[in-house]
């Protein structure tokens, strides 16, 4: 890989590790967040989230040093709403997977035909981040709606 295409790498990955330590810190808040009934599995579910997203910032910044680079220290964008029905925070969630997709659409774009290692990471995220759409697009739907969910 010639260094302008390493560069763009590690600032990809960069961009993925902040993406990512902000979903800790959305989906750890949202934890909070969530009264009712359906507390308890809700909870867990976010926590789990906020866990997983803190395993794929790490794998991020683990890439950034291979390739040479400084890991950022930087934070992705934390937009307080103010919203905390479960409604608003899965479509806040859904918000954010997307855009953690795109970010791993783009480190493909980089280092497709470069690294086979980097290819195979943004393949196996966007894997990920896609079947997390999915799960909160069908948490979304109304009980018995098959359609895809679709924001308003």
């Amino acid at each position: 890989m010639d260094a302008m295409k390493k560069q763009a790498a590690i600032d990809a990955l960069n961009h993925i590790m902040e993406l990512e330590l902000a979903g800790v810190v959305r989906y750890t808040h949202y934890s909070l967040m969530v009264y009712g009934y359906n507390r308890i599995p809700i909870v867990s579910w976010l926590k789990g989230n906020a866990d997983e997203s803190l395993a794929h910032a790490h794998k991020a910044g683990e890439l950034v040093t291979l390739l040479g680079g400084h890991p950022s220290l930087k934070i992705g964008a934390l937009l307080e709403t103010e919203q905390h029905d479960i409604g608003d925070i899965l479509r806040e969630s859904l918000d954010l997977e997307t855009t953690a997709l795109s970010a791993y659409y783009a480190l493909l774009k980089i280092v497709e035909g470069n690294s086979v290692l980097l290819e195979e990471y943004a393949r196996e995220m966007i894997v990920a981040e896609e079947l997390h759409l999915d799960e909160v697009n069908k948490m979304l739907r109304r009980p018995g709606a098959i359609e895809v969910f679709a924001a308003s």
